[in-house]
This record gives C-alpha cells, sequence and structure tokens, in this order.
C-alpha cells in the first residue's frame, strides 16, 4: 500500500503561526523532504519534531523524485516543506506531485501560511480575482516582457521581488502603469512588517535611499479595460492627430496619455520611434 504525499505549510515569520496539525504531519512522517535541511532544522527543533531530514531543493528536486516516489512506494509518508510558506508556491515541488498524482499516491495538502494570499487580504486592492506572477525572471529581454504581461493584467496581480531588484521593478511599474494602485508588503509577520500603499512611483518614493533589505509581495491593481485594450498602434495615431493640430511633441504626448488613459511614459517612449 502506497504512502501520503504531504504538502505542508509553515511560517513565513512568525513561529507561533505554526497549526496544530502541521506539527502533528511533521512528526508522524516517516521522512521531511526540506528545501533547506538547515533553515526546517531550526524549525523542527523549536517543535521536538525529530523525524528524518532529506534536501530537496530547485538542484536536487529532479534527482531526489525518484527517492521520494521509491519511499512512497513503500508505504512511507513524506512531507514536503519549503522554507517559509506553502509548498510548490514559488518553490520546487510539482513535479513531484504529479509523479505521485499519477502513480495513484495520495497527496494531501496540510494549509498554513502563505505570502501571497497575507500579502493580498492587507493590500486594500481587491483580491475578488487576482493572478499570481511568483518572481519575474532573471534575463534582461524576459524580465522586460514579464513587466509588460503584469502591467496589461486585467486582474489583480501579485509578485514576489528580492531586495536587491525591488526599486528597479517599482520604477519599471511605475513607467508602465501610471496612477494604478499597488501595495508592497514588507517582512508580512515579522517584527519589521510594513505596508506600504499608493502607486508605484508613490511607494519608491517612501523607500530609504540606498539598498533596502528584507521580503516584499508587490500587489498591483488590474488594468482597465482602457489601459488592456490600447494598442501601440492606436497611441501612435492619437499623438499624430494631435501634431497634426499644431501641438509639440509634449502637449501630444500629454493630450494622448490622458484620452486614452495610458501612461505618460509609454506615450513619450512611442511617440520617440
Amino acid at each position: 500500500m502506497n504512502g501520503t504525499l504531504y504538502i505542508v505549510a509553515t511560517p513565513i515569520g512568525n513561529l507561533d503561526d505554526m497549526t496544530v496539525r502541521a506539527v502533528e504531519t511533521l512528526r508522524s512522517a516517516d521522512v521531511i523532504a526540506a528545501e533547506d535541511t538547515r533553515q526546517t532544522a531550526k524549525l523542527l527543533n523549536r517543535f521536538d519534531i525529530h523525524t528524518k531530514l532529506m534536501s530537496f531543493h530547485k538542484y536536487s528536486a529532479e534527482s531526489r523524485e525518484e527517492k521520494l516516489l521509491e519511499l512512497l512506494r513503500e508505504g512511507k509518508n513524506v512531507a514536503l516543506v519549503s522554507d517559509a510558506g506553502t509548498p510548490i508556491i514559488s518553490d520546487p515541488g510539482d513535479t513531484l506531485v504529479r509523479r505521485a498524482a499519477e502513480e495513484g499516491i495520495d497527496a494531501v495538502p496540510v494549509p498554513g501560511a502563505c505570502a501571497a494570499i497575507s500579502a493580498l487580504t492587507v493590500s486594500a486592492i481587491s483580491a475578488e480575482r487576482f493572478v499570481f506572477f511568483g518572481f519575474l525572471p532573471k534575463e534582461k529581454q524576459e524580465y522586460k516582457s514579464a513587466v509588460l504581461e503584469v502591467a496589461a493584467c486585467r486582474m489583480t496581480a501579485v509578485v514576489y521581488e528580492s531586495p536587491h531588484r525591488l526599486k528597479e521593478t517599482l520604477e519599471a511599474f511605475a513607467n508602465e502603469m501610471g496612477e494604478r494602485r499597488v501595495a508592497l508588503c514588507k517582512e508580512l509577520t515579522k517584527i519589521h512588517e510594513t505596508i506600504f500603499r499608493g502607486t508605484a512611483a508613490q511607494i519608491l518614493a517612501m523607500l530609504p535611499e540606498g539598498e533596502v533589505k528584507g521580503e516584499y509581495v508587490i500587489v498591483i491593481e488590474g488594468a482597465t479595460a482602457v489601459d488592456a485594450a490600447v494598442t501601440d498602434e492606436m497611441i501612435e495615431a492619437c499623438i499624430r492627430q494631435y501634431a497634426a493640430e499644431g501641438c509639440t511633441n509634449k502637449k501630444a504626448v500629454a493630450n494622448t496619455a490622458l484620452k486614452l488613459g495610458v501612461s505618460k511614459n509609454r506615450v513619450y517612449k512611442i511617440s520617440l520611434k
């Protein structure tokens, strides 16, 4: 008889958020597959859990999957955890769950903390429909494309960002999204938890000069129908119309942005083509 694969959420900062069920699951499992065994060991020590640990991170996931599946086939129960929050959400493990499902092995969620959901609840931005983008790509062109994809999204968007690229991303969002509402959630559930609300440009101005520290979730208001529907060709035509009427480029840009409901920065870039 197969064992069970438990997907166990752990705290994202405040250890008091650890659930009773999560503790019991980790204690009763035969092995815990952890993204960082050193980080998870601290959590286990805090709750007096002595279950065997096995590393399972993005660099070892493929080679470890077969070992974990073998244990599950033998009837062993495996608990999957990440460094913090809910496993698989911007962390390894999705292919493990898929392969387990293909073999008829049960995957059971043990819910708890999730930074994306926590940020949504305090963002003051609609959470009725949302899209989770996780971390944006590192490669420059893919990053630019992802920024545009977030900007065009009609639903609330949730993005994870590292401190070293936070200001760059906020600036990119300010250029592409204009006055759209944004919430920046810093160090959720921790002692320095802070929620910044405003436009991307306003939030950027609130941050201290120099390098910032911490873990961040960005929640962005969805694009309006006008934002999503306006194409570069429509903007170019509108600029030409105002230019034909005798407007300077600066005035044509301002009028086009106002008329079409898009950011001046986007219109200005198109006007230079």
